[in-house]
C-alpha cells in the first residue's frame, strides 16, 4: 500500500543495549539509513563488559543523531532498562517514539511504512510481524497479525517490541504513566506486553501489520525469541506450569485498575473455579485459533493442577 507523507516524520528511536558489540553497530546502521524520515536514537546501556558503553560514546560523538543516556547503572533485564528510556527520554520535540533491539536488522523503509499505516487508519500504535533468521541460515516468519480480541492483550503481546513505533500522543500519556508507576513496574518482566496492554486498556488504537518490517536475529541470548521448536515450547510449558504467565497477567490486570472488571476478578488470583470459566473464554484473549487451544487447555490445567502457592496473592 503506497502513500505519499505529509511532512518528513521525526521519530526518537529508543534503544536498549547490554553487551552488545557483537551486532550493535549493523543493528543502528540499519536506523540510521531508515528513509523518507529523520530519526534521533536514544541508548540506554545496561552496565556491559564487552566495551559497550565506549563503543557507544565514540559514536554519539561522531553522529549527532545518536546519543547515550548517563551509563552505570545494572538494569538486569531489557523492560527495566525501555522502562529507564520511557521515563528519561524527552519526546515533546518528536512525531512517533520506536523502540529497537541491539541486534536486529531493520528494512530501510521500516518506519516510513509503519508512519504511513498509522496515518492511514488512524491507530496510534503500531508493530508488525518480522522475519527471524539463524545463524546457519534459517528464515521463518513471525506471524502476530491475527484479528484482535476483546481481551488478548491481557495474555500477549501484538509482536515484537522491536517492532513498535508510538505516536506522540500515545507516546507521552504512556511516558506519564510510567514515570507514577516507577517502582510497580520492576515486577514486569515483558515491556512490550504491558505497553500493548496500556494502550488498548486507555482505548488507543492498535495495528498489527502484516507485512513484516525487520530480520529478527535468533541466537543463545535472546531473552524471547521466536518460539520455533522443542525447546521453546517446553520453557513455555514450564512458566505455565510454575504460575509464572498467570501472575503476569494478573500483575498486568491490577497495573492497569482491571483487576474489578467482572471478566478480570474470578481469576486474576488464581481461583480454580475463575480459570474454569476464562478456559471458556478462550476466544476472546487470544489471536490465534492455535493459540485459543493452548489457552483453554493451559487454563484447565493451572485450575486443576497448579498449587496454591504458585497462584498470585
Amino acid at each position: 500500500m503506497s502513500m505519499v507523507l505529509q511532512k518528513t516524520p521525526q521519530i526518537v528511536v529508543l534503544l536498549a543495549a547490554y553487551n552488545g558489540t557483537r551486532w550493535i553497530a549493523a543493528q543502528i546502521d540499519s536506523i540510521l539509513a531508515q528513509q523518507a524520515v529523520a530519526v534521533q536514537v536514544v541508548l540506554s546501556i545496561d552496565r556491559s563488559s564487552d566495551g559497550t558503553e565506549a563503543w557507544a560514546a565514540e559514536l554519539a560523538q561522531r553522529d549527532a543523531r545518536v546519543s547515550v543516556l548517563p551509563g552505570g547503572q545494572v538494569f538486569g533485564g531489557a523492560a527495566p532498562n525501555f522502562f529507564r528510556l520511557l521515563r528519561d527520554v524527552d519526546m515533546a520535540g518528536c512525531d512517533y517514539v520506536a523502540l529497537a533491539d541491539q541486534d536486529d536488522l531493520w528494512h530501510p523503509d521500516k518506519l516510513a511504512r509503519a508512519c504511513q499505516q498509522l496515518q492511514l487508519t488512524g491507530a496510534a500504535g503500531y508493530s508488525g510481524n518480522v522475519t527471524a533468521f539463524w545463524p546457519g541460515g534459517q528464515e521463518r516468519l513471525i506471524d502476530k497479525a491475527q484479528p484482535q480480541q476483546p481481551w488478548d492483550f491481557l495474555f500477549e503481546g501484538p509482536g515484537p517490541g522491536c517492532t513498535f513505533v508510538l505516536a506522540q500522543p500515545l507516546a507521552l500519556a504512556l511516558q506519564a504513566w510510567v514515570r507514577q508507576q516507577a517502582q510497580a513496574l520492576q515486577s514486569v518482566d515483558f515491556h512490550d506486553w504491558l505497553i500493548y496492554a496500556w494502550a488498548r486498556a486507555r482505548g488507543y488504537r492498535w495495528l498489527i501489520d502484516t507485512q513484516p518490517c525487520l530480520r529478527y536475529r535468533q541466537h543463545a541470548h535472546n531473552q524471547l525469541g521466536a518460539n520455533a521448536g522443542l525447546r521453546p515450547l517446553l520453557q513455555r510449558a514450564r512458566r505455565i506450569g510454575s504460575g509464572w504467565w498467570l501472575g503476569q497477567a494478573s500483575l498486568i490486570a491490577r497495573l492497569l485498575q482491571l483487576h474489578e472488571h467482572p471478566f478480570v476478578t474470578p481469576w486474576w488470583q488464581g481461583q480454580r473455579w475463575g480459570l474454569l470459566q476464562l478456559a471458556l473464554r478462550a476466544g476472546q484473549c487470544r489471536r490465534r485459533r492455535r493459540d485459543q487451544l493452548l489457552f483453554l487447555l493451559s487454563c484447565l490445567w493451572m485450575a486443576l493442577f497448579l498449587p496454591r502457592r504458585g497462584r498470585l496473592a
